[in-house]
């Protein structure tokens, strides 16, 4: 399998392929998509897309003590909440039946 790298004009071109959507509008959904998901994710809520997967938030416990690699010192890390992604039943079955080249 390999690793490439896929951006947001990636997409836009691939839908573009498949539909006969322009591609300004194809951008506009996308970014608007992105942007509703965004606030729904800081207000806490998840996002659930059948057959894909579940966007939520989850909270991380801080450290008393946690070690900044760049500099070396010693921090506290206070509890926080970061982005989460669990993939659905559907995409897991795919992946898992993945062939490794």
């Amino acid at each position: 399998m390999s690793e490439l790298k896929i951006t947001k004009g990636d997409l836009v071109d691939a839908v573009y392929k498949s539909t006969d959507v322009e591609k300004q509008d194809i951008q506009k959904v996308i970014d608007s998509f992105l942007l509703h998901a965004r606030e729904c994710l800081e207000k806490g809520n998840t996002i659930e897309l059948r057959g894909f997967g579940t966007f939520e938030t989850r909270l991380r416990k801080g450290r008393a003590s946690a070690r900044n690699p760049k500099t070396g010192e010693t921090i506290k890390v206070e509890p926080h909440y970061v982005a989460a992604f669990r993939a659905g039943q559907i995409l897991k079955e795919k992946l898992w039946n993945l062939k490794k080249k």
